[in-house]
């Protein structure tokens, strides 16, 4: 995703556009792959379906905005410190024990986000709109949306896979409601290469979210593992990313950070 608004600039990428194309594509695969069975649908949690599928992609459109008005690092670094909301909810709300261990990999990696985040001044940034609206519900927004991935995940009455076929179809419904209203007022205008660009950022999406719940169920009594893991896993791969695709040059506070990363994920899988 960040990828995607990284190079949306660069090739006139309307992101509204491929964000409402990603999840036509996302439900495609999750059909085709699938086969969703619904044997108890009754008990499926449609009010969690509800609220992911309005949260997916507001959350895109926000995270957008948000590079836009404020930067990309600000708001990576607000998606990233979303990783507290999860890790709270991990002890409060799924009653996970934590171990001295388990808490010293948690808190190395916390470190780890913010010496790998590049810290200096975003010259892109537009200060003419609120700025902290959009990393504090960056920050919330992200966050909630681990939390109701774990609930999804826990659920036993209906395959996951199911529950993952219809979030994305009700997210596709808001995304091209709101993409054809729109193309009506004709404050935007349909291009094909935001159909492509939005089917193969569905392609990524559906995968990420798919092995996402995946690791949730195999790991269902250490959700904080799986929280943890993803966002300082997010830091290495996006680090490697940005140092061969989009030659961004790193500090040698952001290489400690990589490396406390790497260091953290060990940690916190030894605590397991």
């Amino acid at each position: 995703m960040a990828v995607l608004f990284k190079l949306s600039k660069r090739y006139h990428i309307n992101t509204t556009q491929a964000i409402a194309w990603n999840y036509a594509s996302a439900v495609l695969l999750s059909w085709l792959i699938f086969r969703p069975q619904f044997p108890e649908i009754s008990a499926a949690p449609m009010g969690i379906y509800v609220f992911l599928g309005l949260l997916l992609p507001f959350m895109f459109v926000v995270i957008a905005a948000s590079i836009q008005y404020t930067g990309i690092v600000r708001t990576d670094v607000a998606q990233r410190l979303s990783l507290f909301i999860p890790i709270v909810a991990a002890y409060f709300l799924f009653r996970e024990d934590f171990s001295t261990v388990k808490i010293a990999g948690i808190l190395l990696g916390f470190i780890a986000i913010i010496c790998a985040i590049p810290w200096q001044k975003d010259k892109t940034i537009n200060t003419g709109r609120p700025q902290w609206a959009y990393l504090l519900t960056v920050f919330l927004g992200m966050g909630i949306i681990d939390v109701l991935f774990k609930q999804i995940a826990k659920q036993t009455d209906i395959p996951f896979t199911a529950s993952l076929f219809i979030v994305f179809i009700i997210a596709s419904g808001i995304a091209f409601a709101t993409l054809i209203i729109l193309i009506i007022l004709k404050k935007m205008k349909f291009e094909w290469i935001n159909v492509l660009c939005g089917l193969i950022l569905g392609v990524f999406n559906f995968g990420n979210i798919f092995f996402y719940l995946k690791a949730h169920q195999a790991l269902a009594n250490t959700p904080s593992i799986v929280f943890s893991s993803m966002n300082i896993g997010v830091i290495i791969l996006g680090s490697i990313v940005g140092i061969l695709i989009f030659k961004e040059k790193l500090s040698r506070l952001n290489y400690i950070g990589i490396a406390l990363a790497v260091v953290s994920i060990v940690i916190i899988t030894m605590a397991h």
